[in-house]
């Protein structure tokens, strides 16, 4: 596993205590988990996803992550409308491994307030969160 100071956290990502994050681009917001995240979690096997048109409320469950060593429930970071959903992950799900802010995003949501993404913290913070 890595050291915290080794985990990567991009600067225009925010990111929620339960490990996801959101990055703005355009009116949407790609979320995904972060590498603190899928390093914990190990190798990433399956991926379970919401359908494009889904309701999310911000902390609620949207899916799941099964690795080899546990199965992890995904909280939506910020309450909006699924727009987009990344089917690569059905048959790549070592992406989110891989590349857990590129190719291994996993939704677009279409925010309800841009509050909700104003309300998680910065790379700094949530760097300083994972070290206690």
């Amino acid at each position: 596993m890595k050291e915290i100071d080794a985990v990567i956290l991009p600067q225009d990502c925010r990111y929620a205590k339960s490990h996801e994050w959101a990055r703005p681009e355009g009116d949407q917001l790609k979320i995904g988990i972060s590498d603190y995240a899928q390093d914990q979690l190990g190798d990433i096997v399956f991926v379970e996803l919401p359908q494009i048109g889904e309701s999310l409320e911000r902390g609620a469950e949207f899916g799941t992550v099964e690795s080899v060593k546990a199965v992890s429930e995904l909280y939506s970071p910020v309450s909006g409308e699924v727009v987009a959903v990344n089917t690569a992950l059905e048959e790549s799900p070592e992406l989110v491994n891989s590349a857990p802010y590129d190719e291994g995003w996993m939704i677009a949501v279409k925010p309800d307030s841009t509050e909700n993404l104003e309300d998680l913290m910065d790379h700094e913070a949530y760097r300083n969160n994972l070290k206690g």
